[in-house]
């Protein structure tokens, strides 16, 4: 699965993952390999990856948007 985090700043995150978990704007949600399709407002917190060498990686966002497709993640940080 591929995720790239992007802050109208830089890209703060960009490669291959096993995981994430995401502070959604109702309850934080995971994310693992075929994951149905969603689009997903997040709140503040902190985006947890588990990248392919199963290293853990802590991103905190103010908010923004997630959408998952095709095993592909796009994360719209605020």
């Amino acid at each position: 699965m591929f995720l790239e985090i992007i802050s109208p700043e830089k890209t703060l995150f960009d490669g291959e993952i096993e995981s994430l978990i995401l502070p959604g704007s109702d309850g934080s949600f995971g994310i693992l390999k075929g994951h149905a399709a969603i689009i997903s407002a997040l709140k503040a917190g902190i985006v947890q990856i588990t990248d392919k060498e199963k290293k853990e990686h802590s991103i905190e966002i103010k908010g923004g948007t997630a959408e998952v497709m095709d095993n592909n993640v796009i994360i719209l940080a605020s």
